[in-house]
């Protein structure tokens, strides 16, 4: 009889803070920019210069540990973390090992089947980034950027918890959401402002104790990271039932050619040599500023989405998507303050704002238009004075560019016509011109009058009153 394997996942997510500032500096954290334009004598880590700790990384780092349930350490410190690299500039890297700031948390996840869990939270600590290497083939050289030098990060560790890649997908997504609701970081996994490490092994089902595990690194989209876990598990397996060990390393998985491949043995903390920050002192963290930090922290999703069905009377579906995103979720709540019509504005943010994005292969954070021009394009359909195809066509130029629909409905006389006599005129011309569908249509097959709505709509240009249309039609006919 085949044994059955359980896959056992566990995540280390890093995650940078949206901060003007570095950690430990005043360089700008902003993406980007020439190489080495960003950086100073202490994000490079010139000798004699003194770090400064940032007080915004702390609050966000608080933030997002009350929001997951953690508790807050009061007094917490940073420790050197040994290691050599050419991107590490200090040969150190500063972190938090003995005295994270936020321990044993919790997040509730929701399976696709309606299942909910808990995954435990570990720990989360603060930390400097490294630099970044750029690998020139041609030349057979490397260059360092230090721009990302000392850009802060909180490191998320989970307890291994998850024991597929959609409870895995379903974790990163709730921290993700709720990450960019507390405005802490924009969670750009395509930009390394969200990474995630997976630690992944496998026993028999029933077993109690863990298999060996693997880290796997490289992993920027939630697809890879599916793909990357279902290719692990297997590996491993494969491995067990050839009578093979599995060792305890790091893996860099190549997500274009489907597979991984080993990068150095997994260290322990002790190869890092930790010890505390001499540069750095303790961080004591009174009770009334924990108080503080609560009392800023905005409605996340699960609140929020709660709201939209009780408050707005949409329906969960609808209430799903938009909470999903909080740029959608913000530009919804904007909207309707401006045209108090809940239901219209989750239609244009659901269907045609979802298309749009999917067409221009974009991401929700990229979306540009104003809510101020979305309620005036919602206006302008409820006081008849543009037909549903034409607020499309004028939906596109909102989203491209944000222009204002008002004027350029007007500039391009695009102004429904509603006036009866002139509509009437037409329609008997288009009848006229059709007598095949006249005749269908007498015989009983009612989707005739269809294609003379559209036949009428074209010699109108589009701006006919479609309602008034099919009221000619079935008068005339």
């Amino acid at each position: 009889m085949a044994k059955e394997y359980e896959t056992v996942i566990g995540l280390e997510v890093h995650v940078e803070l949206a901060t003007k500032t570095k950690i430990f500096c005043g360089c700008s954290t902003e993406f980007g920019g020439a190489p080495n334009t960003h950086t100073c004598p202490v994000c490079t880590g010139m000798p004699g210069s003194l770090p400064v700790l940032n007080k915004q990384v702390v609050e966000y780092a608080m933030a997002v540990g009350l929001a997951t349930n953690c508790t807050i350490t009061q007094n917490c410190k940073f420790d050197r973390k040994n290691y050599f690299y050419p991107d590490n500039p200090q040969n150190y890297q500063i972190s938090q090992l003995y005295l994270p700031i936020c321990r044993d948390g919790k997040v509730e996840i929701e399976l696709e089947n309606g299942e909910k869990k808990f995954v435990r939270i570990h720990e989360i600590h603060m930390e400097e980034d490294a630099g970044k290497l750029v690998h020139d083939e041609w030349d057979d050289t490397s260059m360092v950027d230090y721009n990302r030098s000392g850009v802060p990060l909180i490191e998320i560790v989970s307890e291994p918890d998850m024991r597929s890649a959609e409870e895995v997908i379903a974790y990163l997504d709730k921290l993700r959401m709720t990450i960019q609701y507390l405005g802490a970081s924009d969670c750009k996994l395509n930009e390394g402002s969200m990474r995630a490490d997976v630690n992944l092994s496998v026993r028999e089902v029933g077993a109690s104790e863990f298999g060996t595990r693997t880290e796997m690194k490289n992993l920027n989209s939630f697809k890879a990271i599916a793909r990357a876990i279902e290719n692990e598990k297997n590996r491993q397996i494969d491995l067990i039932e050839e009578g093979k060990e599995v060792t305890q390393e790091t893996r860099r998985w190549d997500d274009n050619n489907g597979y991984s491949y080993a990068m150095r043995s997994k260290e322990d903390a002790q190869d890092y040599r930790y010890f505390p920050d001499p540069d750095l002192v303790p961080i004591v963290i009174s009770d009334e500023w924990i108080e503080k930090v609560k009392a800023n922290q905005p409605e996340l999703r699960d609140e929020k989405k709660a709201r939209y069905i009780s408050e707005f009377n949409l329906p969960e579906y609808d209430a799903s998507i938009i909470t999903g995103s909080k740029k959608l979720a913000d530009i919804f709540e904007e909207t309707n303050k401006e045209c108090n019509n809940p239901k219209k504005v989750s239609n244009w943010l659901m269907v045609e704002t979802m298309r749009l994005l999917k067409e221009n292969n974009m991401d929700d954070t990229d979306v540009k238009f104003s809510p101020s021009n979305l309620a005036k394009l919602i206006k302008l359909t409820d006081d008849g004075k543009i037909n549903s195809s034409v607020a499309k066509e004028v939906f596109e130029k909102v989203f491209a560019e944000d222009i204002d629909p008002e004027k350029y409905v007007e500039e391009k006389g695009l102004v429904m016509d509603s006036n009866e006599d002139d509509l009437k005129a037409i329609v008997e011309k288009v009848i006229a011109e059709n007598p095949q569908s006249v005749e269908d249509y007498h015989n009983g097959k009612t989707k005739a009058i269809g294609f003379l709505v559209g036949q009428t709509m074209k010699a109108t240009g589009g701006k006919a009153n479609p309602g008034m249309i099919n009221k000619l039609l079935k008068e005339l006919l």
